[in-house]
């Protein structure tokens, strides 16, 4: 028998070794998710991200064969929630579905945010997109987009609008759009789309750019009046609403997005599996049907689209803040 050299040898044993753990590798990927996932949506129960979440995360959790529990843990626009799922453990058993204010403005807006979007959360995929709706109270009077501008600069600044915190597209839409117009508004915070439209409902607030779906039902009951919509042309689920672009503010638009991501550092077989099985539940026939009852639009990407999507989205509202003098709190 031929002799094999000593540093040879160890090279073997090592290989050798090894090859238990090289093999376990895949069957450790196969083995997740072994327990229920915990989806945290930084908004409150029945915002817009909270409903379009609850319609994915049902058939998400049946195609890995866990279920998906949401967590909602609303505050400061959707920070608190996030910094949570930046700090978790990258597992893939926490997991956070958000809109774009906490990814991507409110980083510019924020001081001292708890974390960074794109260095500590992993992107999964894009899940769906919005125009936003301006609504008022019907007390203004208000009949039309131009008689808001008018009543607006007639008050000088005694009146306020709502929003779902600082850096969200319905507090930076107003921003752009009261700029662009020439009036004076006051901003007031709130932890979701649904306080705000109970505080236009009880007179608190007079205004606000909100998703659709929020506002819809309550305009269709005369509580509120719709004025105009955010996106670069009309919405055929509400094609009797003009757009800002097409009222005199040309150029002008502002969509919603609301997406799935993970802590950073969480392995590339899960990441990649959530990707693959999200994208094949956005594009089922009953979640579309789902988010279209919320006048959301089914918007399927890779996490490669969703990053370059924040990149995009930081570049052109960056530009829009410094624009609108929007001032970081």
């Amino acid at each position: 028998m031929k002799k094999v050299p000593p540093m040879q040898r160890r090279s073997l044993l090592q290989a050798a070794a090894l090859a238990p753990l090289a093999a376990s590798l895949p069957v450790l990927a196969q083995a997740w998710p072994a327990r229920p996932i915990k989806l945290v949506v930084p908004f409150p129960g029945g915002s817009s991200p909270d409903i379009i979440a609850r319609a994915v995360a049902e058939p998400l959790g049946q195609a890995l064969g866990q279920p998906l529990v949401i967590v909602n843990q609303p505050g400061a626009g959707g920070n608190i929630g996030t910094g949570a799922v930046a700090k978790a453990e990258p597992d893939g058993y926490t997991l956070l579905f958000t809109i774009q204010g906490p990814l991507v403005t409110a980083p510019l807006l924020t001081k001292q945010l708890p974390y960074n979007p794109v260095k500590d959360l992993q992107p999964i995929g894009l899940v769906a997109t919005s125009p936003n709706v301006l609504v008022v109270d019907p007390k203004l009077g208000v009949n039309s987009l131009a008689d808001f501008v008018r009543l607006a600069k007639e008050k000088k600044g005694q009146l306020n609008y709502g929003s779902v915190g600082n850096g969200s597209a319905a507090h930076l839409a107003m921003e752009s759009f009261r700029t662009r117009a020439g009036f004076e508004m006051t901003h007031v915070p709130y932890q979701g789309f649904p306080q705000v439209v109970n505080a236009i409902l009880a007179g608190q607030v007079h205004a606000g750019f909100m998703v659709p779906g929020i506002a819809m039902g309550q305009v269709r009951a005369g509580k509120l009046k719709a004025l105009a919509v955010t996106s670069a042309g009309r919405v055929a689920s509400l094609p009797e609403l003009q757009t800002l672009a097409e009222l005199g503010y040309a150029g002008f638009e502002a969509i919603s997005w609301q997406a799935m991501l993970a802590p950073a550092r969480t392995s590339a077989p899960i990441v990649q599996r959530l990707s693959a099985e999200l994208v094949k539940v956005i594009k089922s026939d009953e979640v579309r049907a789902k988010m279209l009852s919320q006048y959301f639009s089914a918007a399927a990407s890779s996490p490669e689209g969703l990053a370059s999507l924040m990149k995009t989205e930081r570049e052109r509202w960056g530009q829009m803040i410094k624009a609108a003098g929007v001032q970081a709190e």
